[in-house]
């Protein structure tokens, strides 16, 4: 299969057929290859995928991801949410079920932004078993996901991204895309967060969008707490040995 260009670019927006992959009922999926990275360095094509639900994704979805030959799914929703909208089997070899979200979100103030920092501040250990879980052996290809495939997915998805040295802006404008590519399908997608996640008392207007000052206000809280944002996952259960298993298979 022909692979993409390195020119695959976040700031391209919905339009762009080479990062965005094709599945009926996914609109939120696409490849993380391509990117800017440390010491010149690009991230690599059909290596690290992610997604909202893949409840939606049927057969003929399930046989376009079988070609990325995924090993790994990382599903950041609860328990609850994995249960009424269980991902179709064929995948992946292996799905582990990592919620980033605890009953505590019930009590945030409305908006994203106290949702963000209390995942940053709250919630560092489950962050940092999702990024080990991809730093293991045979853990790649993967594919990360929650249920729209913005807020949890957006933040595990920055702390890696970051990890391997892409800048800011750019993680920024990946993070970015996801509000373009739900599209009117996010509106669907809301009442369930809302409710199996926990997060009832968030407008739906916030829910909707993906403003990037807030995956760089996360960001920023997780460098303020370890020094770097490989501190902060060091602090949080990741190894350096899994810091630097991640960077060698993720970096061309």
């Amino acid at each position: 299969m022909i692979q993409p260009s390195a020119s695959a670019d976040p700031q391209s927006g919905s339009g762009d057929a080479e990062r965005r992959i094709a599945v009926p009922g996914c609109p939120n999926l696409r490849d993380l290859g391509g990117y800017p990275a440390a010491g010149g360095r690009t991230t690599r094509w059909r290596t690290l995928l992610r997604s909202g639900s893949l409840r939606p994704a049927g057969a003929d979805g399930v046989a376009r991801l079988e070609e990325y030959g995924l090993r790994t799914v990382i599903d950041l929703r609860t328990a609850r949410e994995a249960d009424r909208a269980p991902s179709p089997p064929g995948v992946a070899a292996r799905t582990q079920l990592i919620p980033v979200l605890g009953p505590e979100v019930r009590g945030l103030p409305p908006g994203l932004a106290p949702v963000y920092q209390y995942l940053i501040e709250e919630r560092g250990d489950q962050l940092g078993s999702a990024i080990s879980a991809l730093s293991q052996a045979g853990a790649l290809p993967a594919l990360v996901h929650c249920a729209a495939g913005k807020d949890r997915t957006g933040i595990v998805i920055g702390l890696v991204l970051a990890v391997l040295g892409v800048p800011d802006e750019v993680i920024a404008a990946d993070y970015a895309l996801s509000a373009g590519y739900l599209g009117a399908q996010a509106v669907s997608i809301v009442g369930d967060i809302q409710g199996s996640a926990g997060l009832d008392g968030q407008a739906t207007a916030d829910l909707l969008a993906s403003p990037p000052g807030l995956i760089l206000d996360g960001l920023a809280r997780a460098r303020a707490a370890g020094g770097s944002v490989d501190g902060y996952l060091l602090a949080h259960g990741v190894t350096p040995a899994e810091l630097g298993t991640l960077r060698a298979s993720l970096l061309g």
